[in-house]
């Protein structure tokens, strides 16, 4: 006899559940790319985007993940021998600084571990160190999906201004956009990436990339390809440019619907929605680790995601819940990723909980529930209570916003 027959679930930190809205506005002829209905939904589409960004400024689309996105990003702003500060927090900050050398970047990296966020005071102390202004960009990861740790971006300008430097801020919102508040313009972001295929609901596929108009003027000094040019997909002069030849046409008709979505619930009731049940994850953990070794990779809540959370078991127990829980319930869990050793990328002794995007109570309850099961099953120690601890965060009182992105 098989528990596990019926629908699968997916909680791993990205790509996030589907909704059936969105796969069901894929199920289409293709359609034309030259007028018609999908080019004249893109003007609204990008708008959109940029509103879910809190930005006036340009965005640019390309047609690949977030690594691709990495590299347009800095492919737009850096010239070969530039140099450039990473503030890491996990193995996505380290993956950066390695497209940024491949660019012919001079990195350095500042390492704040794996389980707390960016210290600003730490990052002033290393550009007043830059009296020449030789550092060109400082980039850092809001929320890196290894570790689950987030980092305070509004601090980190604040940081900048503060020693007076002039290099700019470059931030990886793959794994926050649309889960964790972000606010591009108010915190003084000169340039984000982000994904498709997280708190937007979509497909792998889509890289995005905002810049404002002081990034763009980096843009002049820099040697980059016709195609990760932003400039021509910001500014198109044929519709072709948005996307560097054919348009990712039913990503495009996927993303409409997510956007859609979120703008129905509102941005802020997004957020709010991601905080509540991060929040009901969190306090099942905390009932299980009364008893036991599980516990949260990030101990201060204010330095945690809202979209994924970062555990810890002891090797193998990971890995063997992991596997219990695919092969028994159909739910499907997030392996470590360079958490033990950088070069261990999937640690036994880690999973993660991806909470993001297309989620509500029910399918969280569902996954502690499958996981309360697989600690019995594995003789795994842990306390008790978890599902009435989350639960109780539920059933919260929570005031509602416009629904409005």
């Amino acid at each position: 006899m098989t528990r596990s027959t019926g629908r699968p679930y997916l909680a791993i930190p990205g790509p996030s559940v589907l909704p059936d809205q969105v796969l069901q506005a894929m199920q289409r002829p293709s359609p034309d790319i030259y007028q018609g209905e999908l080019v004249d939904m893109v003007p609204g589409l990008i708008a959109d985007l940029k509103a879910i960004a809190r930005t006036s400024h340009q965005l640019a689309i390309y047609i690949s993940n977030g690594h691709g996105a990495w590299e347009a990003a800095l492919s737009n702003v850096l010239a070969p021998g530039d140099r450039v500060l990473v503030l890491a927090t996990g193995l996505f900050a380290q993956g950066w600084a390695e497209v940024a050398r491949g660019v012919g970047a001079q990195v350095e990296i500042l390492d704040f571990g794996r389980d707390s966020a960016i210290d600003p005071a730490r990052l002033a102390r290393a550009l007043e160190a830059d009296a020449a202004h030789r550092i060109k960009a400082v980039m850092a990861v809001h929320v890196d999906t290894s570790t689950s740790v987030r980092s305070d971006i509004a601090a980190l300008r604040q940081a900048i201004d503060g020693v007076g430097h002039p290099a700019l801020l470059l931030v990886d919102c793959i794994a926050s956009l649309a889960c964790d508040r972000f606010e591009m313009d108010a915190w003084g972001v000169d340039v984000m990436v982000a994904g498709s295929q997280k708190g937007l609901m979509t497909p792998a596929g889509l890289g995005f990339v905002f810049f404002n108009d002081r990034a763009d003027r980096a843009r002049g000094r820099c040697p980059t390809s016709s195609y990760w040019d932003w400039r021509s997909r910001a500014a198109p002069e044929a519709f072709y440019q948005y996307f560097g030849g054919t348009a990712p046409t039913h990503h495009l008709f996927a993303l409409r619907q997510a956007l859609a979505m979120i703008k129905d619930e509102g941005l802020e009731n997004t957020w709010a929605r991601h905080g509540l049940l991060a929040r009901s994850y969190w306090a099942a953990v905390e009932a299980w680790g009364q008893t036991g070794p599980l516990r949260l990779n990030v101990a201060d809540p204010a330095q945690r995601s809202h979209a994924v959370t970062t555990l810890l078991l002891e090797p193998p127990q990971a890995r063997d819940l992991r596997a219990w829980l695919s092969a028994h319930t159909g739910v499907t869990l997030g392996i470590g990723l360079g958490m033990d050793s950088p070069d261990d990328p999937q640690a036994d002794g880690v999973f993660r909980i991806g909470h993001m995007g297309h989620l509500n109570a029910q399918m969280v309850f569902g996954v502690i529930g499958a996981i309360e099961a697989a600690f019995q099953a594995l003789s795994i120690p842990h306390g008790s209570g978890a599902l009435e601890a989350a639960a109780k965060v539920i059933a919260q009182k929570v005031i509602a916003q416009p629904g409005r992105a």
